[in-house]
């Protein structure tokens, strides 16, 4: 097993591509994130490597970097394939690698994902790629098919391999690695290393190299504090008064299972908190949705599934909260670095109940250090409104494929000319703006949402009218 590096260490001091190495400096990549600095050396030398880290610790960018490195663009075959649990991770794994990639033309990078239409996945497989990022069921789907051809791949990732197995995608890897070269690189990259990884390294894998960064936080950027409660009746007056008190300006609350997600986002709301829920059980616009919304802070509170949870492309979430334990210490490490990440400070708050205290101290033995707990603030903060958020998102009826662009949306939005009496919009109104194929959403001032749609439906964009409504 490898020890990560801890001293900082330069992109430069690699034998990389030297597109790649220019465009590492316009993307402001300087020094290597320990897993980074541990990793490449034997990603660039071809060998096998597992490498366990938590999320944010740059992962992506490490596999990304070896995958890039070892293409032959003038090759226009299917070089690559990496595997991810998650829709909304593969789409991350995938924009990552094409920033990543920017400086190097004609690198084609597609996505095969489930939720998505299968067709319009066949035409692009007929039109080539370099990359496959995809999810293990929709990659088997395409290889019993007859249409995803991998016998040219010499480098397969497993991206968050724990998750896929917990998933139950054990069946659909073995039929997708049977149809790969066993002369090739494989990548593995994990939060956790049960078992189960092990057995799927020792059949995938020859002579990896093991790579760990801790999965611990740093005190000063995270708060973590453990709060026992009377018994389980108590546990969403707890989270109330918890919200109440400090009220985040975001946050995650994780659930064990999706129906308990979905109750307690239902519950949250029906008391006035601004919550959605994501897990596996809602269909792809749902969980697309819920994401748009927090992410640009129309949501304030996310409850998830821990599976859910995994690629969630946020970097600043103000607060954690396990409503219910997890039932892996390193899984709840996992949970907790949500926050605090980016150079952030952010805190965590974990309930637990008397008959779960063996676990609990399980917790407190992994991370090697006293916890803190702490007590419930009082009860008269349930008087208190909860806090809605800033923002509304509008959804517009038209995407990348209709040519809108983040500045024809934004000019509609701002735009002084002919607004026949309506109220001015400013820049500072708008929030996040994020374009889809088919569709756009933009964050805009809770108090100035109507007039923004106003502006949207009444005026137009490329020289025409979209439709266009708020969320709820």
């Amino acid at each position: 097993m490898s020890e990560p590096a801890s001293n900082p260490v330069s992109f430069s001091s690699l034998p990389l591509k030297e597109e790649l190495l220019s465009n590492l400096g316009t993307l402001n990549y300087q020094a290597m994130t320990p897993i980074q600095a541990a990793s490449l050396p034997h990603i660039l030398a071809g060998k096998d490597v597992i490498a366990q880290g938590q999320t944010g610790s740059g992962k992506t960018a490490a596999f990304g970097l070896g995958i890039l490195n070892r293409l032959n663009v003038q090759r226009f075959r299917i070089q690559a394939l990496v595997l991810c649990p998650t829709r909304e991770l593969a789409d991350q794994v995938a924009k990552e690698i094409r920033r990543l990639a920017r400086a190097i033309h004609n690198i084609k990078v597609l996505t095969l994902c489930g939720g998505m239409p299968f067709g319009p996945q066949l035409g692009s497989l007929e039109h080539g790629a370099h990359i496959i990022v995809g999810t293990p069921g929709r990659v088997e789907e395409h290889v019993r098919k007859g249409t995803l051809d991998l016998k040219h791949v010499d480098i397969l990732v497993l991206d968050e391999a724990d998750r896929m197995l917990d998933m139950g995608f054990q069946e659909a890897l073995d039929v997708i690695t049977q149809g790969i070269p066993t002369q090739r690189q494989t990548l593995l990259l994990s939060a956790t290393y049960p078992d189960e990884i092990k057995f799927l390294a020792d059949a995938l894998m020859q002579e990896p190299e093991f790579l760990s960064v801790a999965s611990t936080h740093d005190e000063t950027s995270i708060s973590q504090q453990f709060i026992q409660l009377d018994g389980e009746d108590s546990r969403f007056r707890a989270l109330r008064l918890m919200l109440l008190d400090r009220p985040p300006s975001s946050a995650v609350i994780f659930c064990n299972t999706k129906r308990e997600t979905q109750e307690l986002a239902e519950l949250l709301s029906s008391h006035g908190f601004s919550a959605l829920a994501i897990h596996g059980d809602l269909d792809q616009r749902d969980r697309d949705l819920a994401l748009v919304q927090f992410s640009n802070q129309s949501v304030i509170s996310l409850v998830a599934t821990d599976v859910a949870a995994r690629g969630l492309d946020i970097d600043s979430v103000d607060l954690v909260v396990n409503y219910h334990l997890a039932r892996d210490p390193e899984v709840h490490v996992h949970r907790v670095g949500r926050t605090g990440r980016a150079g952030k400070t952010g805190r965590a708050i974990t309930f637990f109940t008397e008959k779960e205290s063996h676990r609990v101290e399980r917790i407190e033995a992994y991370l090697g250090e006293t916890l803190v707990y702490r007590s419930l603030p009082p009860e008269k903060v349930l008087f208190r409104e909860p806090d809605p958020a800033p923002m509304r998102t509008i959804q517009i009826d038209g995407g990348k494929k209709q040519k809108v662009r983040a500045g024809d949306i934004l000019g509609a939005l701002t735009r002084r000319e002919n607004t026949h009496g309506k109220e001015l919009l400013s820049g500072e109104d708008v929030g996040k703006i994020q374009l889809y194929d088919l569709r756009a959403f933009v964050a805009v001032k809770r108090s100035k949402a109507k007039q923004a749609l106003s502006r949207i439906v009444d005026g137009k964009m490329k020289g025409r009218q979209f439709r266009a409504r708020l969320l709820k």
